[in-house]
């Protein structure tokens, strides 16, 4: 855990020297030396990664090194933070007693480095050949569970099925899932199934586990064919996996290889494998990357979580060995098992739990009071099992996670439960957090992505939408993991982070304590936290994800800034402000800031630009118009700009920054200007709200200036019909393709009113890959797509629109893959010719009912190819909505 907060420290003292030596040129040399210290935690950290994950003494090193460069960071925070404010005010006399004070704390820091550096014993064990360490402790195979087993009929009929399959290779066919959901009782489920004994003489189950070795996992799959004596123990591995291949190659076989954990496993053991077309192997496992490493062509089958009826069933089979609650407790058994959120290991935790509290007492009474106090209090009770289960099947995933992301997923662990996280906003706190490293030619953004997609691929956080790309726009954590996160936080030496929870009819931790942790989380009761002032000098990041609007006096509003001085991070979109505090721009360290500005006009002071580390700039506001008065392009760290009004802004032409930024949105048509796009020439996603014909119409050449902009990726244009004129509201026209920016790979338009005529602008860019008409964007009965356009075009939204007749073929949109019919209530069919697009995969149509017909045609021809081509690993996918279409569809 130390690791990132040694980099980021560093990066921090190398801006504050390159950028803004003027507020610590009096303690520039203590700082230096400071650095060069850091840089030895650095390596010593580096070099002892693996080391710290198995010896107790240098965790505890780690630990204290974490405090050392957390009271570092404090002490430079402090200072900068009293420099800057006093330079604003001119307080000479107080700057000198503050630039002597940091002196003196970066001294006591140093001093701390040179007596955690004293016992040199300990950093000698980091530097040890990983041979020289004692031999891993061996992890028992889990129990295989026989009985109790439900709602796996389905998931082991398809498992069958791939295993019934004739294919002409070593067949190989993997269970992926989140730890505790089961993987291994499916695979047990079909070890041991009649069939599958009759279809594979010979069966063998190896436990492969993380700290396996070669040897071992051959010598248990040879005892099933002889008696392993000194001479077979002797050999070595490449003889030993050519007696294994030996014996494979000449029978029909099913490998069950449990708990694989990693590709490189798997190619450890492959080796011994045959190619012979007479085996089956089947893995488990919690890496999506080894379902797709060990067999390309068939993917990973991703073992679903139990529906509720499922753990109503699983729970009452667990605690009364039959399929039904008893009737005084049927509506806290459902509620229980509700908290269990389809996890089969959380179900079999606490039905052994609750099966002692019922057989304890026969009083039904008292059994349901203890029920009910266990529905309220689920976390608590969960944790109550002796064998630690949940904790030790979750810590050997976590233990295995890299050093870098180790604090991302504990990140995740703040936010509230059943809290569908937005990416964008995940990977930007992460940013701010010094959680993600610099690499080469790599933007921040994108090491951040790939930090998730790695955590997904563990089956640690759950991709829950994704965007038209196939990228990942939200996600989520199950409970049981985000409780594990909790805990694991708490235990951490810098106090990671705290939720601050109701109980007993106060907070928790109690409000008049100063709060230690590094990150605070509050997310219900807001307004009355604030109203009792809580301290956090050392606070890094405020965090409020709160349902609900939060109406708060601006004195109480003030507690904020006023109090927690050091943050990176402030997330307070339900916190609506009616002023901003002058406190607010105190907060010289924030990075990522989300406001909500509750007003019929809404301001963004001049002020800001005393924030000179932010990076990601989120302004809510109820008033239709933004007017910022800040010159967001001096602000050199800038990276994301984004508000739901139109910001209207001007920049000065001496603007110092405007490089960095990748994300404006939404400006107004009179903000998009050369001045703007000259300086935000690397600008990827560019939002534009407001009367657009000023934009798209204007002889003066705004939107001349939008198409330089070579870096553009993705343009929202929202035409606000509320701002506009009766003549304004429908558009005249777009202009001519090449005018648009030349790597633009995604346009909305949004109440443009364009005549379907237009479309064949449109059609000319060459690089669209997505195109979003939403609401009104164009107006018409007819729309007759035209030959040589949307050339590279993959999704496809059409949204709230009279359109009736669409007439088009495959031809016109040669690469679709996604098309969206949404509130289209008077189009008569979607173009059967479509079904003759190869890429074309899914078709969701909400509320456009008289088209569901034609939908259904394009299902049925879809699945009729599809029966051709049965390895065919994406199937086509009709959704229609509302669910009465869906009836519709199937008795049609």
């Amino acid at each position: 855990m130390a690791d990132a907060a040694v980099e980021f420290l560093l990066e921090n003292l190398k801006q504050l020297l390159v950028h803004h030596v003027y507020l610590i040129k009096d303690v520039k040399s203590d700082l230096e030396k400071l650095e060069n210290d850091l840089r030895l935690f650095k390596a010593f950290l580096k070099d002892s990664l693996k080391r710290r994950r198995k010896d107790a003494v240098l965790r505890e090193l780690g630990r204290q090194i974490q405090s050392v460069v957390n009271e570092a960071e404090d002490v430079i925070d402090s200072f900068v933070t009293h420099a800057a404010d006093n330079r604003n005010k001119n307080f000479i006399s107080k700057f000198w007693s503050a630039k002597i004070d940091i002196a003196d704390q970066v001294d006591s820091v140093c001093r701390k480095i040179k007596d955690i550096y004293g016992d040199k014993s300990k950093f000698d064990i980091a530097f040890l050949p990983v041979d020289d360490v004692d031999p891993p402790e061996r992890i028992e195979a889990p129990i295989l569970r026989k009985h109790n087993v439900v709602g796996f009929e389905d998931e082991a009929k398809t498992l069958m099925g791939f295993l019934a399959e004739e294919t002409d290779h070593l067949d190989v066919i993997s269970i992926i899932g989140m730890p505790g959901l089961g993987k291994t009782t499916l695979a047990g489920k079909i070890f041991h199934d009649q069939q599958i004994k009759y279809q594979f003489p010979v069966r063998i189950w190896v436990y492969v586990s993380q700290d396996f070795t070669n040897k071992d996992i051959f010598l248990s799959i040879l005892k099933e064919f002889t008696k392993i004596s000194e001479e077979i123990s002797s050999k070595s591995n490449e003889e030993l996996a050519g007696l294994v291949a030996n014996h494979l190659a000449n029978v029909k076989f099913l490998l069950v290889m449990d708990d694989v954990w990693a590709p490189a496993d798997w190619e450890k053991l492959q080796i011994a494998l045959p190619t012979s077309k007479k085996g089956k192997v089947l893995i488990t496992s919690r890496l999506v990357e080894v379902g797709w490493y060990t067999n390309r062509s068939r993917g990973p089958h991703m073992l679903r979580f139990l529906n509720h009826n499922e753990s109503c069933e699983l729970l009452q089979l667990e605690v009364f060995g039959k399929r039904e609650f008893p009737q005084e407790l049927h509506f806290e058994g459902t509620e229980i098992a509700k908290r269990c959120c389809g996890l089969p290991l959380a179900i079999v935790v606490i039905g052994g739990i609750l099966v002692k509290k019922f057989s304890a007492n026969g009083d039904m009474s008292v059994i349901r009071r203890a029920w009910e106090k266990v529905t309220e209090s689920f976390n608590t009770y969960l944790n109550l099992d002796n064998d630690k289960r949940m904790a030790k099947i979750i810590s050997l995933s976590y233990e295995k996670l890299p050093s870098h992301l180790r604090e991302c997923f504990l990140y995740v662990g703040m936010f509230p439960e059943d809290f569908e996280i937005p990416v964008w906003k995940l990977i930007r706190m992460w940013i701010a957090e010094g959680l993600i490293q610099r690499r080469d030619n790599i933007s921040l953004e994108e090491i951040a992505e790939s930090y998730l997609d790695d955590l997904i691929n563990r089956n640690l956080v759950r991709a829950e939408k994704l965007k038209t790309d196939g990228r990942v726009k939200t996600c989520r954590v199950h409970d049981l993991l985000r409780d594990f996160c909790r805990t694991e936080a708490g235990n951490e030496g810098d106090n990671f982070f705290q939720v601050v929870k109701i109980s007993d009819g106060g907070f928790q931790p109690p409000v008049y304590e100063e709060y230690k942790c590094r990150r605070l989380c509050i997310h219900s009761e807001v307004s009355r936290f604030l109203v009792e002032k809580p301290k956090g000098p050392t606070v890094r990041s405020f965090v409020c994800f709160s349902k609900d609007e939060v109406p708060i006096q601006p004195e109480y509003i003030s507690a904020i800034p006023a109090n927690f001085k050091l943050l990176r991070v402030l997330e307070a979109k339900p916190i609506k402000f009616t002023k901003l505090p002058g406190e607010l721009y105190q907060l010289v360290h924030l990075r990522y800031i989300v406001l909500a500005i509750n007003s019929t006009t809404a301001v963004l002071p001049s002020a800001f630009s005393k924030l000179w580390n932010i990076q990601t700039l989120i302004v809510d506001t109820t008033s239709r118009t933004l007017d910022v008065k800040v010159d967001i392009m001096n602000m050199i760290q800038l990276r994301h700009f984004k508000t739901n009004a139109s910001a209207t802004f001007k920049i000065v032409k001496n603007s110092k920054g405007g490089e960095q930024i990748q994300t404006l949105g939404t400006i107004s048509p009179e903000s998009c200007s050369e001045d703007v796009f000259s300086k935000a020439r690397n600008l990827k996603k560019l939002g534009v709200r407001g009367k657009l014909a000023w934009l798209l119409e204007n002889k003066k050449g705004s939107f001349d200036s939008l198409g330089k902009l070579g870096n553009l990726e993705k343009l929202k244009l929202i035409n606000d019909i509320i701002l506009c004129s009766g003549a304004e509201r429908q558009l005249r026209g777009l202009p001519p393709a090449y005018k648009f920016p030349t790597k633009l790979r995604s346009l909305t338009l949004c109440d443009t009113s364009l005549d379907w005529a237009h479309m064949s602008v449109l059609a000319s860019l060459d690089k669209l890959e997505v195109l979003k008409l939403k609401d009104k964007a164009f107006w018409g009965e007819t729309w007759e797509a035209t030959d040589g356009g949307f050339r590279h075009l993959e999704v496809l939204h059409i949204g709230r629109t009279n359109l009736k007749n669409w007439i088009a073929s495959h031809h016109h949109f040669p690469r679709l893959n996604w098309l969206e019919i949404k509130n289209c209530e008077d189009l008569i069919e979607v173009p059967i010719q479509l079904a003759d697009i190869p890429n074309f995969k899914l078709l969701d149509l909400h509320r456009s009912k008289n088209a569901a017909k034609s939908a259904n045609a394009i299902l049925g021809i879809k699945r009729r190819r599809e029966d051709e081509v049965p390895a065919n690993p994406r199937p086509f996918k009709l959704s229609i909505f509302p669910p009465e279409a869906e009836k519709e569809r199937c008795e049609n």
